[in-house]
């Protein structure tokens, strides 16, 4: 079984190798430190971040890409379409400290794609060649590119692009298996995933789909990829990257009691409280509520309360009420955690 333990990203050691995916609106300071504390995660990577922005010092772009000590390996994500300013923004990361610096090449957002940034490059090779080349010349970080296998059915280029990005100096590049069409519809093809991976030498890791520890287990083992990279299946499951290392370790992974869904809860609130104002606190609050309670019992209910809350302390009462009604609950067994899949260590 291929399960490796961790991979080199140019002088980056990454270990364990699984990535946390880059989300917009999600993965921010206090999202990723939380995502640290919770154990067992290899690199991070932000919310995509506009070079246009950077560039032309717009204040809120530049504290997107602020980040903490603790929150190394890091690498920060950039999309833009212009190669000069694609390089400059990258000389912009280099010099914060970032571990490594992302291209994003995978978005399917009309707006990014209308400006022919994200996945509108994998029909602009081209382009995509001058991105590459001209952000290589320009940082000594290592440079990677997350990549979707192509725009439609008709035109799955992943493997193509995997080899420009190896030859214009790359230093791995993560597939998400979807196409652009597609959206986060459908399922990942991780066979075109496996394909690039055989195709390469520099570092593959995959994404798609990845929403339990077991599924991360045999993505790994069926495809021989160098890593996982978990969006989704994060943001409801925080802990899937300490259950998935446990796996890979032949360890029963760890199933957080409902008092520790409580407690992170808390503990969210207060890292949101270091970067934002109440009114934007309290939105993401109460979308991590919502991630966190559905499969429980009464979470519909709770769900309901907690959006039409008007305040951060109504939100907490109910939130409280909740999990100390239902203290004594047993979560129910997650198809993630079957024994069947557990080694003897």
């Amino acid at each position: 079984m291929h399960l490796p333990e961790k991979l080199r990203v140019g002088t980056v050691d990454i270990e364990p190798s699984l990535v946390l995916a880059p989300m917009a609106g999600v993965t921010d300071s206090s999202f990723r430190r939380l995502i640290k504390e919770l154990g067992s995660v290899g690199l991070i990577v932000t919310e995509f971040i506009s070079v246009e922005g950077l560039t032309r010092g717009n204040l809120r772009t530049h504290r997107m890409m602020r980040f903490l000590p603790e929150e190394r390996p890091i690498s920060i994500q950039i999309f833009g379409y212009d190669e000069s300013r694609m390089a400059d923004a990258a000389v912009i990361v280099e010099e914060s400290g970032a571990d490594m610096v992302d291209i994003n090449c995978g978005c399917p957002a009309k707006k990014v794609v209308k400006g022919g940034g994200g996945s509108s490059l994998l029909r602009d090779l081209p382009q995509l060649e001058k991105i590459l080349r001209t952000i290589r010349r320009a940082v000594s970080i290592p440079v990677t590119m997350k990549i979707r296998i192509g725009w439609d059915d008709a035109t799955i280029n992943a493997v193509e692009v995997g080899r420009l990005i190896e030859d214009c100096g790359g230093d791995m590049v993560a597939i998400h298996g979807r196409t652009r069409v597609q959206g986060y519809s459908g399922e990942a093809n991780w066979e075109v995933i496996a394909a690039v991976k055989q195709a390469l030498s520099i570092p593959v890791v995959g994404c798609g789909d990845v929403t339990t520890p077991l599924k991360a287990i045999e993505r790994l083992s069926e495809t021989s990829v160098d890593g996982v990279m978990i969006g989704r299946g994060a943001i409801s499951n925080p802990w899937i990257f300490r259950q998935t290392s446990e796996l890979m370790e032949g360890v029963k992974p760890y199933e957080p009691p409902l008092s520790e869904k409580h407690r992170v809860l808390h503990r969210y609130y207060d890292l949101l409280r270091d970067e934002l104002p109440e009114k934007a606190l309290s939105g993401k609050l109460k979308q991590m509520c919502g991630y966190f309670t559905h499969g429980l019992e009464g979470g519909s209910r709770l769900r309901e309360r907690v959006f039409r809350a008007q305040t951060i302390s109504e939100v907490f009462d109910h939130i409280d009420g909740y999990f100390s009604l239902n203290a004594c609950m047993v979560d129910p067994a997650p198809e993630n955690l079957q024994s069947s899949c557990i080694t003897s260590p």
